[in-house]
């Protein structure tokens, strides 16, 4: 209908037949194609580290974004996936993604040479050649309040949580990481101190008027870095008659709230471990779980406490008091260390504890993303290990 209506304005204005097709090229662009949406690659990645900043990952870890083709990027499609194998790096060929967002970071050692001989290697080189970035959120997003560990923990029933490992702030909430605190007795030595702090970079102070045995004194607190921290105690050493009451404290970071590796669960209400076992499995949707019985416990044996932490839990765990450890892995010594203190162990399988979170992921990040790119899962993507 609508390339009839086309034809006649041709015939009756007498148009030149290329002007006609490029009009109507244009038009049946606008009928066929919905108003596209996509992102510029700098401004998505600046988003996604809005979701969950990147310094709430581990130091160890290799996070944000791995490979960046040549700009300008834009991103129509954003594919997420657990893992970033071959078989998915295919899908998102196929699917024609420009941008994954891989859980795990395919690149986490680094690489001496891109080739051809190793599977990791043919993921940068495809990713490039075919102008598809990779973006990897991993601890990061362990350690978010809307992470993975929460989503794990929702399959427990009704709870409150706190995080195993808190995560703190990435930056202090003052100048510097240490203070130093004294009394001067009067103004010229006041005078002195002023003079040679002027002199040291990175150092905040703040002075009030105290009492000490009934004479008035100076207070001075003083913020400093660890390098300023070094001239100032010294100075302070070679003036020590000048000085009083000095005090050292060294700053720490604030704690972010609902933040960190791990979550700790209380139940509202105690379950039998073989009901927990249920709600686990239908959380995760699998058929099988592993199971450690703690010394003197049954299937029957109530369960209040739960520490979980989704993927390789041991190091997480270890030393935490709870009734039961929830995980994807652990090694065989901390399952019969845990045992033995009667702590029962479930291991579903490293990134069964972490895949599911993605279907999650993606309304969250629509909302997020205020629908600007299109959000897909991975239907390739899946745990290497299966029960046979």
């Amino acid at each position: 209908m609508f390339s009839s209506c086309v034809r006649l304005v041709s015939l009756k204005f007498q148009a030149p037949q290329s002007l006609v097709s490029r009009k109507f090229q244009a038009l049946q662009f606008l009928v066929s194609s919905p108003s596209r949406l996509f992102m510029d690659l700098k401004t998505l990645v600046s988003s996604l580290n809005d979701f969950a900043s990147l310094s709430l990952a581990e130091n160890w870890d290799n996070v944000g974004l791995l490979v960046e083709p040549s700009p300008p990027h834009t991103v129509e499609t954003l594919l997420l996936t657990n893992d970033l194998t071959e078989e998915v790096m295919e899908e998102a060929l196929q699917r024609k993604a420009n941008l994954i967002l891989s859980y795990h970071p395919p690149i986490f050692r680094p690489l001496k040479r891109i080739t051809w001989k190793t599977w990791k290697e043919r993921l940068v080189i495809r990713a490039l050649e075919n102008r598809v970035g990779i973006y990897s959120p991993h601890t990061a997003y362990d350690a978010s309040p809307q992470g993975v560990n929460n989503w794990l923990a929702k399959g427990l029933g009704g709870y409150t949580s706190l995080p195993i490992h808190p995560s703190k702030a990435p930056s202090y909430p003052t100048i510097g990481t240490h203070r130093v605190e004294f009394n001067i007795n009067d103004t010229p030595s006041m005078d002195k101190f002023m003079s040679t702090m002027k002199e040291i970079p990175e150092v905040s102070i703040t002075t009030f008027s105290v009492r000490n045995d009934g004479e008035e004194q100076i207070r001075v607190s003083l913020n400093c870095t660890q390098k300023a921290l070094l001239r100032v105690v010294a100075f302070l050493s070679e003036n020590s008659h000048l000085y009083q009451k000095t005090e050292i404290l060294s700053l720490e970071k604030p704690l972010l709230l609902n933040t960190g590796m791990g979550r700790l669960c209380t139940l509202t209400e105690s379950v039998s471990l073989a009901t927990m076992i249920e709600r686990i499995k239908g959380h995760l949707k699998l058929p099988h779980v592993r199971l450690a019985l703690g010394v003197g416990r049954t299937l029957e044996s109530q369960v209040k406490v739960v520490a979980l932490c989704a993927g390789s839990g041991s190091s997480v765990l270890q030393g935490v008091e709870a009734d039961l450890y929830l995980t994807g892995e652990m090694s065989h010594h901390d399952v019969l260390d845990a045992a033995a203190q009667g702590i029962n162990v479930i291991l579903c399988e490293h990134s069964n504890t972490e895949r599911g979170f993605l279907s999650e992921l993606q309304d969250t990040l629509a909302a997020h993303l205020e629908n600007k790119v299109n959000i897909i899962l991975s239907e390739t993507d899946r745990d290497p290990l299966q029960v046979v």
